[in-house]
Order: structure tokens, then C-alpha cells, then sequence
């Protein structure tokens, strides 16, 4: 997933926006994919964790970017506490009815240690407190 996303992603049950970002492990690309001829975030750059209008962004950050992609984190939504994995360089942004619990789970067990307390105890629609307690 490209850090550009975050400019348009918003939480598909609350629509709230931005989204917050938790990389687990990133790639560098070797070569650009494009020319980058303009700063291309509109709103919300997801590099720089911070609106547009309040940062100096320039074409040489968007270039950066443009070499990195995110192979697995997590997307937090911070009004509803829903979090969506980002496996294998795809968000996976489904409606709580179409998730796995188990897959998620696992997901979160695998990154434990990386994975921030709201997310690890709060989470919704599950959390790991929620299975320790089943223990």
C-alpha cells in the first residue's frame, strides 16, 4: 500500500477521516515507479502524518514516498476504535459482518508487540483481551 492512500482512505462504518497509520514492515522500492512532476495529497499526507495545510510539503517528499510501500500495519480509526489490517500491501477495509475473527486475530497476535493498547484491548470488532479472557 502507497502512503498517498491515506490522502483519500476514511472508515467505512463512521467515515471518519484521516485514518491512523502503524507500519510493521515497509519496502523501498528501487526505482521510482513515475515521474512525480507536483505534490499529488490533496488533504492529508499518510508519510508525514499530518494535513497538507500545515506542512511544507514539497515534490522532492512526494518522490521519497513514491519509493516506499507498506507490506503489512494496520489502519486505526480513532472515533469508532475500528482497526483494518493491511496484509501483504492491501488494506483490507470490510464491514465487521465480513470479517474473520480468526484471520484478524492471528493478524494482531503475529504483531503483538507492535500493535498499539487501544488497538490490542479496544479494537473493535475484536480485540486480544477479548480472547484472554475466554482463557
Amino acid at each position: 500500500m502507497k502512503y498517498r492512500l491515506l490522502d483519500i482512505l476514511a472508515c467505512p462504518i463512521c467515515k471518519n477521516f484521516p485514518l491512523k497509520l502503524i507500519v510493521f514492515k515497509e519496502e523501498e522500492l528501487n526505482k521510482l515507479e513515475r515521474k512525480v512532476e507536483k505534490v499529488e495529497c490533496e488533504l492529508y499526507c499518510g508519510l508525514k502524518e499530518n494535513y497538507i495545510s500545515k506542512i511544507n510539503l514539497t515534490v522532492e517528499d512526494c518522490e521519497n514516498c513514491s519509493k516506499k510501500s507498506i507490506v503489512d500495519g494496520l489502519l486505526i480509526c480513532e472515533k469508532c476504535k475500528r482497526w483494518y489490517p493491511i496484509v501483504e500491501g492491501i488494506p483490507q477495509m470490510l464491514p465487521d459482518e465480513l470479517r474473520n475473527e480468526k484471520e484478524d486475530l492471528s493478524f494482531l497476535m503475529k504483531y503483538e508487540s507492535l500493535v498499539p493498547k487501544e488497538a490490542k484491548e479496544e479494537g473493535v470488532p475484536f480485540n486480544l483481551s477479548r480472547i484472554r479472557t475466554k482463557l
